[in-house]
């Protein structure tokens, strides 16, 4: 496996030289955070990043995200244009020496939490999805400040999007996936690129906009659209292990021995019991998933890809990105690397 971690270029307060204190950690996961969703990436900006990263004696060969435009999600007839700025960004990105692209299909946001900062009984502090909170809240909203809401929506973009979504299925979003990587993993293939799609996060509906990748048989049916190495996954255990329906460790046996896992996001998450769910070290018994049986499946299965240490607890008093504070995912990050050095000298 290959050790790497998160990097949000050179605004980060967590800083490469940061990073490369961390044993084992090697590689660095980051993106072209400036070039708005749906237009090209430019090369110059791709090596530009890539020198950055390698001054300081890393790699870069994972870029998360190249972001889908919605107009793809949506199936609108201005897809086919961002489709094939899709297509020369990953060019561009493959002659870079670029491996594996993280993306996801999630409708207008990403990842979605109710607090950023919720103090835990140590006195740490954690991202925290509160069912009961989430449901009280109206996404039209001018005032709703939501973490993983795209703050570039303004409001009437919001109720435009909406007004959209809510003419399309789940099944008519699956429809536009396949559309959508019908035309891209063959130019993958041709790029020499694994295309690695990112579960849904918290893998189920919010705010009556659908969400289609939740669990096993849903990656099991997006890796059957187009049969190819160039098709795969990142497995996000938190995103997946946040739902009590999904055994994460038999999605990551299922698809680690087929190949198909391309990139790993691995933090614990501790489940309650009315669906609600807080992020916790990455140590196994401070929340609700095994992540030395996570570890050792991969292990077992001669897994060769990337991971990371993903969200971590801001703890010592730490500031900055809530999740991605230096310390304690270099402590998940040598977490997992002294499970996986067990399981080498076993």
């Amino acid at each position: 496996m290959k050790m790497t971690f998160r990097w949000y270029g050179e605004d980060d307060p967590v800083t490469l030289k940061n990073i490369r204190q961390i044993p084992n950690v090697k590689g660095i996961v980051s993106a072209i955070y400036n070039i708005p969703v749906g237009e090209v990436c430019p090369i110059n900006k791709i090596k530009e990043l890539k020198e950055l990263v390698e001054k300081d004696g890393l790699t870069l060969e994972v870029i998360e995200s190249v972001p889908v435009h919605e107009d793809i999600k949506l199936g609108l007839p201005s897809r086919e244009k961002f489709i094939e700025n899709y297509k020369e960004t990953i060019k561009n990105l493959s002659k870079c020496g670029i491996k594996v692209i993280c993306y996801n299909f999630m409708p207008v946001f990403d990842w979605t939490r109710s607090q950023l900062d919720k103090e835990l009984e140590d006195g740490s502090k954690t991202l925290v999805y509160y069912k009961e909170q989430v449901d009280k809240l109206n996404p039209l909203d001018g005032g709703l400040s939501l973490p993983g809401w795209d703050s570039s929506y303004k409001i009437e973009d919001l109720r435009e999007l909406f007004d959209e979504y809510s003419k399309i299925s789940q099944e008519d979003l699956w429809s536009n996936l396949e559309y959508f990587l019908k035309q891209i993993i063959p130019i993958a293939e041709q790029c020499d690129i694994k295309m690695a799609i990112h579960p849904d996060d918290p893998p189920w509906p919010i705010f009556g906009l659908p969400r289609i990748i939740t669990g096993k048989e849903s990656l099991e049916r997006l890796v059957s659209i187009y049969d190819s190495p160039s098709n795969g996954l990142t497995v996000c255990t938190g995103s997946l292990g946040c739902s009590d329906k999904n055994d994460v460790v038999d999605i990551i046996d299922e698809f680690s021995k087929r190949g198909k896992i391309h990139f790993m996001h691995i933090r614990n998450v501790k489940l309650l019991d009315d669906g609600s769910f807080e992020e916790s070290a990455h140590y196994s018994k401070c929340g609700s998933l095994d992540i030395v049986d996570i570890v050792k499946t991969l292990h077992n299965n001669g897994f060769t890809g990337y991971i990371r240490p993903d969200h971590g607890r801001m703890i010592w008093g730490e500031t900055g990105k809530p999740g991605y504070g230096l310390y304690d995912r270099a402590l998940g990050a040598m977490y997992l690397t002294g499970i996986w050095e067990t399981l080498d000298k076993q």
